[in-house]
């Protein structure tokens, strides 16, 4: 039977992935910090520690034959250092332990946002970090680092996943959107024309328990992941005016003008009491970066089935009941 360890396991992803394995014939183990936060009904084995532990990570892939690094510490603007420290090197040390043991596949959660705008139909083609910000960088490292490590012997899978939604997410799109939307301050970006790729997590899940154990992968291999369908910008805050009541933007400005508008907002963040309504990571993310299902369709059977709107509605109705205050741009997620 496959062993397959899943980091960062109590994470949106890592939490998605556990529950599809749940269907198919391997042994989990869930390797996290802090074991209470595992599903309830996860009945798999348990790994506890920190990657950034030397001593953790030296028996950590002891009877693994796959792995699905799940584990990530991100944030939309700025923390530069945090993300060196607490992702970009606990994962380039995983993969170092990965290339000592007996791992057979490592996969990755990449995004449509790491390649080239235009440029995304090939997901294998090397990404692009822009400067601005740093944690697309530090994923785009990890995708050439695991480019750099794919043998025969070893095959590293990196899967470009759409724009999370669903249960169990609370960093992303919906939340900083929902709450800007209230202040009337958010113009449309380009008439709303601009595609919005959500993706639901069970689909994310899917996608992976496909990936772990799909035949004939080999070397480095990379796939676009999305949902059923991808909505433009318009379709989604359509969607939450008329279900959820959210109003709509009353003016509009072009793309050309999105990205100079969230630098500013960036730039004078420092000196103001309030945080910017918009960072440049956010328009990074609505660029029209191409992509689609058809490669993970044909090579590991992927089929999403989670609509757009019904990961919007699950997603709003958790974030009603747990989000007491508004999503803070600068905040981490680990």
């Amino acid at each position: 039977m496959t062993t397959v360890l899943v980091t960062g396991a109590t994470g949106f992803v890592g939490h998605h992935i556990l529950t599809a394995l749940a269907e198919a014939p391997v042994r989990r183990i869930a390797a996290c910090r802090d074991p209470g936060r595992l599903p309830a009904d996860y009945d798999g084995a348990v790994r506890p520690g920190d990657l950034r532990d030397e001593t953790y990570l030296a028996g950590l892939l002891e009877g693994v034959d796959v792995v699905c690094h799940a584990a990530a510490w991100t944030s939309l603007y700025g923390n530069a250092r945090h993300v060196r420290e607490r992702f970009l090197a606990p994962s380039r040390a995983l993969l170092a332990a990965v290339a000592r043991s007996g791992v057979t596949r490592f996969l990755f959660p990449s995004t449509h946002g790491a390649a080239r705008p235009g440029r995304g139909a090939d997901a294998v083609a090397p990404g692009h970090g822009p400067a601005y910000w740093p944690h697309l960088g530090a994923v785009v490292a990890i995708e050439e680092a695991m480019r750099g490590l794919a043998s025969e012997r070893v095959t590293m899978v990196n899967l470009r996943l759409g724009l999370f939604a669903g249960e169990h997410y609370a960093l992303g799109l919906l939340p900083v959107l929902t709450h800007r939307l209230k202040t009337r301050l958010v113009p449309w970006i380009d008439g709303g024309r601009p595609s919005v790729p959500l993706i639901d997590g069970a689909d994310v899940g899917r996608a992976f328990r496909l990936a772990a154990l799909a035949p004939d992968l080999r070397g480095y291999e990379a796939f676009n992941v999305l949902g059923p369908t991808v909505p433009t910008l318009r379709d989604v805050v359509t969607h939450l005016h008329e279900r959820h009541g959210y109003p709509l933007p009353w003016f509009g400005v072009p793309f050309g003008l999105a990205f100079p508008f969230a630098h500013l907002m960036r730039a004078l963040d420092p000196v103001v009491p309030w945080e910017p309504l918009i960072v440049p990571a956010v328009i990074h993310l609505l660029q029209d970066f191409g992509g689609d299902n058809r490669a993970a369709a044909a090579r590991l059977g992927y089929r999403p089935q989670v609509p757009w709107q019904d990961s919007v509605d699950r997603q709003l109705a958790e974030m009603a009941r747990r989000q007491t205050a508004p999503m803070s741009l600068r905040r981490p997620l680990d």
